[in-house]
Protein backbone atom coordinates (compact mmCIF):
# COMPACT_ATOMS: atom_id res chain seq x y z
CA UNK A 1 0.00 0.00 0.00
CA UNK A 2 0.65 3.44 -0.57
CA UNK A 3 2.69 5.08 2.16
CA UNK A 4 3.41 9.39 2.19
CA UNK A 5 5.44 11.20 4.41
CA UNK A 6 2.98 13.39 5.79
CA UNK A 7 4.57 17.18 6.93
CA UNK A 8 2.03 17.51 9.76
CA UNK A 9 2.53 14.05 11.27
CA UNK A 10 5.91 14.29 10.65
CA UNK A 11 6.02 10.56 10.06
CA UNK A 12 4.93 8.13 6.58
CA UNK A 13 1.65 7.23 7.16
CA UNK A 14 -0.53 4.87 4.89
CA UNK A 15 -2.56 6.70 2.33
CA UNK A 16 -6.27 6.37 2.71
CA UNK A 17 -8.36 8.24 0.10
CA UNK A 18 -11.12 9.91 1.50
CA UNK A 19 -13.29 8.76 -0.98
CA UNK A 20 -12.60 5.44 -1.97
CA UNK A 21 -10.50 4.44 -5.36
CA UNK A 22 -10.70 8.48 -5.73
CA UNK A 23 -7.66 10.85 -4.96
CA UNK A 24 -8.15 15.10 -4.21
CA UNK A 25 -5.06 16.60 -4.44
CA UNK A 26 -4.62 20.28 -4.67
CA UNK A 27 -0.73 22.16 -5.19
CA UNK A 28 0.30 25.77 -4.70
CA UNK A 29 1.24 26.60 -8.09
CA UNK A 30 3.12 29.96 -9.34
CA UNK A 31 2.95 33.35 -9.04
CA UNK A 32 3.11 34.83 -12.36
CA UNK A 33 5.18 38.13 -13.15
CA UNK A 34 8.69 36.56 -14.38
CA UNK A 35 10.16 32.92 -15.89
CA UNK A 36 10.19 29.71 -13.77
CA UNK A 37 12.92 28.86 -12.41
CA UNK A 38 14.10 25.92 -11.26
CA UNK A 39 12.95 25.52 -7.89
CA UNK A 40 9.63 25.78 -9.75
CA UNK A 41 10.82 23.06 -11.97
CA UNK A 42 10.89 21.11 -8.88
CA UNK A 43 7.35 21.48 -8.17
CA UNK A 44 5.59 20.94 -11.38
CA UNK A 45 7.81 18.08 -11.77
CA UNK A 46 7.64 16.00 -8.43
CA UNK A 47 3.66 16.76 -7.87
CA UNK A 48 3.30 15.74 -11.88
CA UNK A 49 5.23 11.93 -11.06
CA UNK A 50 2.63 12.12 -7.62
CA UNK A 51 -0.29 12.46 -10.03
CA UNK A 52 1.62 9.99 -12.98
CA UNK A 53 2.05 7.18 -10.00
CA UNK A 54 -1.69 7.96 -8.72
CA UNK A 55 -3.11 7.34 -12.42
CA UNK A 56 -0.93 4.45 -12.86
CA UNK A 57 -1.83 2.56 -9.46
CA UNK A 58 -5.52 2.91 -10.46
CA UNK A 59 -6.99 6.18 -8.62
CA UNK A 60 -9.44 8.35 -10.14
CA UNK A 61 -7.44 11.93 -9.27
CA UNK A 62 -8.72 15.54 -9.94
CA UNK A 63 -5.54 17.69 -9.82
CA UNK A 64 -5.40 21.55 -8.70
CA UNK A 65 -2.49 23.46 -9.47
CA UNK A 66 -3.39 27.18 -8.98
CA UNK A 67 -2.38 30.01 -10.92
CA UNK A 68 -1.59 33.55 -8.78
CA UNK A 69 -2.40 36.65 -10.79
CA UNK A 70 -2.89 39.19 -8.43
CA UNK A 71 -0.09 39.58 -5.94
CA UNK A 72 2.09 42.70 -5.03
CA UNK A 73 5.42 41.52 -6.77
CA UNK A 74 2.57 41.63 -10.20
CA UNK A 75 1.16 44.94 -9.55
CA UNK A 76 5.13 46.02 -8.74
CA UNK A 77 6.24 44.57 -11.81
CA UNK A 78 3.62 45.82 -13.98
CA UNK A 79 3.58 49.06 -12.90
CA UNK A 80 7.63 49.12 -13.71
CA UNK A 81 7.06 47.92 -17.27
CA UNK A 82 4.16 50.08 -17.98
CA UNK A 83 1.52 47.27 -19.08
CA UNK A 84 -1.83 45.70 -17.46
CA UNK A 85 -1.60 43.35 -15.38
CA UNK A 86 -3.78 40.95 -17.03
CA UNK A 87 -0.88 41.25 -20.21
CA UNK A 88 1.48 40.45 -17.75
CA UNK A 89 0.41 37.74 -16.38
CA UNK A 90 -1.02 35.96 -19.32
CA UNK A 91 2.47 36.56 -20.96
CA UNK A 92 4.29 34.59 -18.23
CA UNK A 93 1.25 31.81 -17.81
CA UNK A 94 2.43 31.13 -21.89
CA UNK A 95 5.97 30.75 -20.58
CA UNK A 96 5.00 29.03 -17.54
CA UNK A 97 2.98 26.36 -19.90
CA UNK A 98 6.04 25.97 -22.40
CA UNK A 99 8.26 25.27 -19.52
CA UNK A 100 6.05 22.94 -18.37
CA UNK A 101 5.05 20.83 -21.43
CA UNK A 102 9.11 21.05 -22.87
CA UNK A 103 9.48 18.66 -19.03
CA UNK A 104 6.65 16.87 -19.86
CA UNK A 105 4.26 17.58 -17.35
CA UNK A 106 0.68 16.36 -17.91
CA UNK A 107 -1.55 19.72 -17.60
CA UNK A 108 -3.75 19.58 -14.16
CA UNK A 109 -6.92 18.93 -14.37
CA UNK A 110 -8.11 22.25 -13.33
CA UNK A 111 -5.86 25.73 -12.98
CA UNK A 112 -7.92 28.25 -11.17
CA UNK A 113 -6.70 31.92 -11.17
CA UNK A 114 -6.95 34.05 -7.80
CA UNK A 115 -8.85 36.82 -9.68
CA UNK A 116 -11.85 34.67 -10.56
CA UNK A 117 -12.61 33.71 -7.34
CA UNK A 118 -12.64 37.07 -5.49
CA UNK A 119 -16.12 36.66 -4.45
CA UNK A 120 -15.62 33.47 -2.64
CA UNK A 121 -12.65 35.25 -0.80
CA UNK A 122 -14.74 37.99 0.48
CA UNK A 123 -16.82 35.29 1.46
CA UNK A 124 -14.71 33.62 3.71
CA UNK A 125 -13.29 36.33 4.82
CA UNK A 126 -17.01 37.63 6.07
CA UNK A 127 -17.60 33.53 7.84
CA UNK A 128 -14.18 34.38 9.73
CA UNK A 129 -15.51 37.79 10.84
CA UNK A 130 -18.55 36.50 12.11
CA UNK A 131 -16.85 33.25 14.13
CA UNK A 132 -14.28 35.94 15.62
CA UNK A 133 -11.64 34.68 13.52
CA UNK A 134 -10.94 37.74 11.89
CA UNK A 135 -11.32 41.48 12.35
CA UNK A 136 -11.58 44.60 10.29
CA UNK A 137 -8.85 47.14 11.22
CA UNK A 138 -8.77 50.63 11.85
CA UNK A 139 -6.82 51.28 8.56
CA UNK A 140 -9.24 49.38 6.22
CA UNK A 141 -7.55 46.13 6.01
CA UNK A 142 -8.89 42.64 7.64
CA UNK A 143 -6.95 40.49 9.45
CA UNK A 144 -7.14 37.30 10.89
CA UNK A 145 -6.37 37.06 14.59
CA UNK A 146 -3.96 34.05 14.87
CA UNK A 147 -4.96 33.80 18.94
CA UNK A 148 -8.43 32.86 17.87
CA UNK A 149 -7.41 29.39 16.50
CA UNK A 150 -6.01 27.26 19.14
CA UNK A 151 -4.12 24.61 17.38
CA UNK A 152 -2.07 27.33 15.11
CA UNK A 153 1.53 26.26 14.70
CA UNK A 154 0.60 22.49 14.38
CA UNK A 155 1.75 21.90 10.51
CA UNK A 156 5.20 23.72 11.40
CA UNK A 157 5.35 22.07 14.66
CA UNK A 158 6.09 25.33 16.83
CA UNK A 159 3.84 27.34 19.18
CA UNK A 160 2.44 30.89 19.02
CA UNK A 161 5.30 31.67 21.45
CA UNK A 162 8.05 30.35 19.29
CA UNK A 163 6.81 31.64 16.25
CA UNK A 164 7.05 35.52 17.33
CA UNK A 165 10.47 34.79 18.86
CA UNK A 166 11.35 33.22 15.46
CA UNK A 167 9.87 34.48 13.03
CA UNK A 168 10.25 38.30 11.49
CA UNK A 169 7.34 39.89 11.33
CA UNK A 170 6.01 43.01 9.90
CA UNK A 171 5.73 45.73 12.65
CA UNK A 172 2.18 46.68 12.46
CA UNK A 173 0.18 49.00 15.02
CA UNK A 174 -3.30 48.16 13.25
CA UNK A 175 -2.61 44.42 14.22
CA UNK A 176 -3.92 42.99 17.47
CA UNK A 177 -0.85 40.68 17.13
CA UNK A 178 2.37 40.78 15.33
CA UNK A 179 1.26 37.17 14.00
CA UNK A 180 -2.04 37.91 12.42
CA UNK A 181 -1.63 38.50 8.68
CA UNK A 182 -3.58 40.22 6.63
CA UNK A 183 -6.61 38.87 4.79
CA UNK A 184 -8.43 41.82 2.42
CA UNK A 185 -5.84 44.98 1.63
CA UNK A 186 -7.64 48.57 1.50
CA UNK A 187 -7.28 49.83 -1.68
CA UNK A 188 -3.73 51.66 -2.93
CA UNK A 189 -2.88 53.97 -5.42
CA UNK A 190 -2.45 52.30 -8.49
CA UNK A 191 -3.69 49.36 -7.65
CA UNK A 192 -6.62 47.09 -8.93
CA UNK A 193 -9.61 46.56 -6.50
CA UNK A 194 -12.89 45.17 -5.88
CA UNK A 195 -15.93 45.99 -4.01
CA UNK A 196 -16.11 44.32 -0.53
CA UNK A 197 -18.38 45.29 2.79
CA UNK A 198 -15.07 46.55 3.70
CA UNK A 199 -14.56 48.97 1.19
CA UNK A 200 -11.96 48.43 -2.11
CA UNK A 201 -9.42 46.66 -1.97
CA UNK A 202 -7.93 42.85 -3.13
CA UNK A 203 -6.92 39.82 -1.29
CA UNK A 204 -4.09 38.94 0.53
CA UNK A 205 -2.30 36.16 -0.54
CA UNK A 206 -2.83 32.90 1.53
CA UNK A 207 -6.59 33.26 1.14
CA UNK A 208 -6.33 32.84 -2.16
CA UNK A 209 -5.54 29.10 -2.07
CA UNK A 210 -7.89 28.63 1.05
CA UNK A 211 -10.92 29.51 -1.35
CA UNK A 212 -9.62 27.83 -4.57
CA UNK A 213 -8.90 24.58 -3.17
CA UNK A 214 -12.17 24.62 -1.15
CA UNK A 215 -14.18 25.86 -4.71
CA UNK A 216 -12.74 23.14 -6.68
CA UNK A 217 -12.59 20.10 -4.17
CA UNK A 218 -14.44 20.53 -1.38
CA UNK A 219 -13.65 21.56 2.21
CA UNK A 220 -11.77 18.36 3.06
CA UNK A 221 -9.27 16.82 0.59
CA UNK A 222 -6.95 14.21 0.24
CA UNK A 223 -3.68 15.86 -0.49
CA UNK A 224 -2.08 19.15 -0.63
CA UNK A 225 1.33 20.06 -1.90
CA UNK A 226 4.05 22.62 -2.33
CA UNK A 227 7.20 24.22 -1.93
CA UNK A 228 8.97 23.22 1.46
CA UNK A 229 9.45 26.67 1.44
CA UNK A 230 5.40 27.37 1.64
CA UNK A 231 5.07 25.15 4.88
CA UNK A 232 4.91 28.29 6.89
CA UNK A 233 3.23 30.79 6.81
CA UNK A 234 1.51 30.11 3.50
CA UNK A 235 0.08 26.32 4.60
CA UNK A 236 -0.07 27.23 7.98
CA UNK A 237 -2.28 29.68 7.41
CA UNK A 238 -4.45 28.15 4.96
CA UNK A 239 -5.11 25.83 7.42
CA UNK A 240 -6.14 28.26 10.39
CA UNK A 241 -8.41 29.84 7.82
CA UNK A 242 -9.96 27.03 6.24
CA UNK A 243 -10.58 24.96 9.43
CA UNK A 244 -11.86 28.15 11.13
CA UNK A 245 -14.07 28.46 8.41
CA UNK A 246 -15.41 24.99 8.06
CA UNK A 247 -14.66 23.69 11.36
CA UNK A 248 -13.16 20.52 9.84
CA UNK A 249 -10.03 19.33 9.47
CA UNK A 250 -9.30 20.94 5.84
CA UNK A 251 -6.46 18.47 4.69
CA UNK A 252 -5.46 14.49 5.30
CA UNK A 253 -1.74 14.46 3.97
CA UNK A 254 0.42 17.54 3.61
CA UNK A 255 3.47 16.57 1.13
CA UNK A 256 6.49 19.25 0.96
CA UNK A 257 9.15 18.68 -1.94
CA UNK A 258 12.46 20.24 -0.58
CA UNK A 259 14.69 22.79 -1.90
CA UNK A 260 16.73 23.11 -4.74
CA UNK A 261 20.28 24.99 -3.86
CA UNK A 262 23.01 26.38 -5.51
CA UNK A 263 26.21 26.62 -3.29
CA UNK A 264 24.47 25.15 -0.53
CA UNK A 265 22.27 28.07 -0.79
CA UNK A 266 18.30 27.99 -1.37
CA UNK A 267 18.02 29.38 -5.03
CA UNK A 268 15.42 32.19 -5.28
CA UNK A 269 14.95 34.94 -7.05
CA UNK A 270 15.35 36.98 -4.03
CA UNK A 271 19.39 35.95 -3.90
CA UNK A 272 19.58 36.27 -7.77
CA UNK A 273 21.23 32.59 -7.57
CA UNK A 274 18.05 31.25 -9.53
CA UNK A 275 18.91 29.79 -13.27
CA UNK A 276 15.03 30.11 -15.63
CA UNK A 277 14.06 26.84 -16.54
CA UNK A 278 13.97 28.45 -20.63
CA UNK A 279 17.98 29.04 -19.37
CA UNK A 280 18.69 25.77 -18.30
CA UNK A 281 16.89 24.32 -20.96
CA UNK A 282 18.90 25.80 -24.02
CA UNK A 283 22.19 23.92 -22.50
CA UNK A 284 20.29 20.50 -21.55
CA UNK A 285 17.56 18.17 -22.89
CA UNK A 286 14.23 18.87 -21.35
CA UNK A 287 14.22 15.11 -20.34
CA UNK A 288 17.68 15.10 -18.92
CA UNK A 289 16.73 17.73 -16.12
CA UNK A 290 13.66 15.85 -15.63
CA UNK A 291 15.50 12.79 -14.96
CA UNK A 292 18.20 15.22 -12.72
CA UNK A 293 15.11 16.41 -10.76
CA UNK A 294 13.64 13.03 -10.31
CA UNK A 295 16.44 10.74 -9.21
CA UNK A 296 16.52 12.94 -6.26
CA UNK A 297 14.27 11.89 -3.45
CA UNK A 298 11.31 14.60 -3.50
CA UNK A 299 11.89 15.77 0.08
CA UNK A 300 15.92 15.72 -0.10
CA UNK A 301 17.85 19.12 -1.47
CA UNK A 302 18.71 19.19 -5.28
CA UNK A 303 22.26 19.89 -5.66
CA UNK A 304 22.52 22.31 -8.82
CA UNK A 305 25.13 22.16 -11.18
CA UNK A 306 26.45 21.87 -14.51
CA UNK A 307 28.31 18.54 -13.13
CA UNK A 308 25.25 16.98 -11.38
CA UNK A 309 23.17 17.65 -14.82
CA UNK A 310 26.18 16.24 -17.06
CA UNK A 311 25.82 13.17 -14.71
CA UNK A 312 22.38 12.97 -15.70
CA UNK A 313 22.98 13.20 -19.20
CA UNK A 314 25.22 10.58 -19.09
CA UNK A 315 22.87 8.13 -16.93
CA UNK A 316 20.03 8.90 -19.34
CA UNK A 317 22.13 8.04 -22.19
CA UNK A 318 22.67 4.71 -20.82
CA UNK A 319 19.26 4.08 -20.47
CA UNK A 320 18.46 4.85 -24.31
CA UNK A 321 21.56 3.43 -25.40
CA UNK A 322 20.04 0.10 -24.17
CA UNK A 323 16.64 0.07 -25.72
CA UNK A 324 18.56 1.46 -29.45
CA UNK A 325 18.08 -1.31 -32.07
CA UNK A 326 15.13 -3.29 -30.09
CA UNK A 327 11.78 -3.24 -30.34
CA UNK A 328 10.04 -2.38 -27.23
CA UNK A 329 6.26 -1.63 -28.04
CA UNK A 330 4.75 -4.74 -25.63
CA UNK A 331 3.18 -3.88 -22.73
CA UNK A 332 4.98 -4.48 -19.51
CA UNK A 333 4.54 -7.42 -17.05
CA UNK A 334 3.02 -6.23 -13.81
CA UNK A 335 3.59 -9.19 -11.88
CA UNK A 336 7.56 -9.49 -13.25
CA UNK A 337 9.89 -8.95 -10.41
CA UNK A 338 11.23 -5.61 -11.38
CA UNK A 339 7.35 -4.26 -11.65
CA UNK A 340 7.09 -5.47 -8.05
CA UNK A 341 10.27 -3.81 -6.73
CA UNK A 342 9.31 -0.42 -9.22
CA UNK A 343 6.25 -0.57 -7.17
CA UNK A 344 7.64 -1.25 -3.54
CA UNK A 345 10.08 1.43 -4.32
CA UNK A 346 6.97 4.04 -5.75
CA UNK A 347 4.70 3.00 -2.65
CA UNK A 348 7.60 3.96 0.00
CA UNK A 349 6.81 7.86 -0.28
CA UNK A 350 7.55 8.05 -4.02
CA UNK A 351 11.09 7.18 -3.71
CA UNK A 352 12.22 8.00 -7.11
CA UNK A 353 15.62 6.87 -6.68
CA UNK A 354 14.97 3.40 -6.00
CA UNK A 355 12.59 3.10 -8.63
CA UNK A 356 15.46 4.51 -11.03
CA UNK A 357 17.57 1.58 -9.76
CA UNK A 358 15.17 -0.92 -10.89
CA UNK A 359 15.57 1.10 -14.81
CA UNK A 360 19.43 -0.13 -14.48
CA UNK A 361 19.45 -3.07 -13.62
CA UNK A 362 16.74 -3.39 -16.36
CA UNK A 363 19.51 -1.70 -18.89
CA UNK A 364 22.14 -3.28 -17.34
CA UNK A 365 20.09 -7.03 -18.30
CA UNK A 366 18.79 -5.71 -21.35
CA UNK A 367 22.59 -5.01 -22.84
CA UNK A 368 23.30 -8.55 -21.81
CA UNK A 369 20.12 -10.24 -23.12
CA UNK A 370 18.66 -7.84 -26.00
CA UNK A 371 15.27 -9.02 -24.65
CA UNK A 372 12.72 -7.56 -26.58
CA UNK A 373 10.47 -8.07 -23.00
CA UNK A 374 13.10 -7.01 -21.28
CA UNK A 375 13.09 -3.87 -23.09
CA UNK A 376 9.41 -3.69 -22.73
CA UNK A 377 9.54 -3.62 -19.11
CA UNK A 378 12.51 -1.33 -19.32
CA UNK A 379 10.28 1.44 -21.16
CA UNK A 380 6.81 0.82 -19.75
CA UNK A 381 8.50 1.27 -15.97
CA UNK A 382 10.25 4.53 -17.55
CA UNK A 383 6.95 5.80 -18.41
CA UNK A 384 5.34 6.09 -15.34
CA UNK A 385 7.48 8.31 -14.22
CA UNK A 386 7.37 10.50 -17.76
CA UNK A 387 11.23 9.22 -19.32
CA UNK A 388 11.89 6.98 -21.97
CA UNK A 389 8.88 8.22 -24.25
CA UNK A 390 11.36 9.09 -27.52
CA UNK A 391 12.72 6.90 -29.86
CA UNK A 392 16.10 6.23 -28.66
CA UNK A 393 17.65 7.78 -32.00
CA UNK A 394 16.08 10.78 -31.37
CA UNK A 395 17.65 10.99 -27.97
CA UNK A 396 21.43 10.02 -28.69
CA UNK A 397 21.32 11.94 -31.80
CA UNK A 398 19.51 15.40 -30.43
CA UNK A 399 21.08 18.42 -29.82
CA UNK A 400 21.75 22.23 -31.01
CA UNK A 401 22.37 20.95 -35.01
CA UNK A 402 20.41 21.67 -37.56
CA UNK A 403 19.95 19.28 -40.93
CA UNK A 404 22.38 19.92 -42.59
CA UNK A 405 24.97 19.34 -39.62
CA UNK A 406 23.23 15.80 -39.50
CA UNK A 407 23.46 15.56 -43.30
CA UNK A 408 27.56 15.70 -42.82
CA UNK A 409 27.53 13.60 -40.01
CA UNK A 410 26.29 10.70 -42.35
CA UNK A 411 28.39 11.85 -45.38
CA UNK A 412 31.46 11.77 -42.95
CA UNK A 413 30.09 8.26 -41.61
CA UNK A 414 30.13 6.78 -45.16
CA UNK A 415 33.22 8.31 -45.80
CA UNK A 416 34.83 6.23 -43.23
CA UNK A 417 33.37 2.82 -44.12
CA UNK A 418 34.50 3.55 -47.76
CA UNK A 419 38.37 3.84 -46.24
CA UNK A 420 37.92 1.05 -44.36
CA UNK A 421 36.90 -0.91 -47.11
CA UNK A 422 39.30 0.78 -48.86
CA UNK A 423 41.58 -0.24 -46.29
CA UNK A 424 42.71 3.15 -45.52
CA UNK A 425 42.56 2.60 -41.87
CA UNK A 426 44.59 5.94 -41.12
CA UNK A 427 41.77 7.62 -43.10
CA UNK A 428 39.21 6.23 -41.19
CA UNK A 429 40.46 7.10 -37.98
CA UNK A 430 41.17 10.69 -38.85
CA UNK A 431 37.16 10.99 -39.73
CA UNK A 432 36.31 8.89 -36.51
CA UNK A 433 38.49 11.72 -34.76
CA UNK A 434 37.34 14.62 -36.10
CA UNK A 435 33.91 13.93 -35.63
CA UNK A 436 34.48 12.94 -31.65
CA UNK A 437 35.82 16.78 -31.79
CA UNK A 438 32.66 17.78 -32.46
CA UNK A 439 31.34 15.47 -29.81
CA UNK A 440 29.82 12.60 -32.56
CA UNK A 441 30.24 9.57 -30.69
CA UNK A 442 30.57 6.24 -33.38
CA UNK A 443 29.81 2.96 -32.27
CA UNK A 444 30.44 -0.10 -34.56
CA UNK A 445 28.53 -3.22 -34.75
CA UNK A 446 28.39 -6.05 -37.33
CA UNK A 447 25.04 -4.72 -37.95
CA UNK A 448 26.70 -1.00 -38.71
CA UNK A 449 27.56 1.81 -37.49
CA UNK A 450 25.64 4.43 -35.40
CA UNK A 451 26.01 7.81 -34.01
CA UNK A 452 25.42 9.50 -31.06
CA UNK A 453 26.13 13.36 -29.13
CA UNK A 454 28.54 12.92 -26.55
Amino acid sequence: MLKIYNSIAREKQTFVPIVAGKVSMYVCGMTVYDFCHLGHARVMVVFDMVNRWLRSSGFDVNYVRNITDIDDKIIKRANENGESITELTQRFIDAMNEDSDALGILRPDIEPRATAHIQGMIDMISALIEKGHAYHADNGDVFYSVNSFKTYGKLSGKSLEDLRAGERVEVDTFKRDPMDFVLWKSVKPNEPSWDSPWGKGRPGWHIECSVMSECHLGNHFDIHGGGQDLQFPHHENEIAQSEAAHDCTFVNYWMHNGFVRVDDEKMSKSLGNFFTIRDVLKKYDAEVVRFFILRAHYRSPLNYSDKHLDDAKQALTRLYTSLRGISSDAKHDEQDVSAINFKAAMNDDFNTPEAVAVLFDLANELNKTRDVKVAAQLKGLANVLGLLNRDPESFLQAGNADSDDVSKIEQLILARAEAKQAKNFAEADRIRQELLADGVILEDSPQGTTWRRA
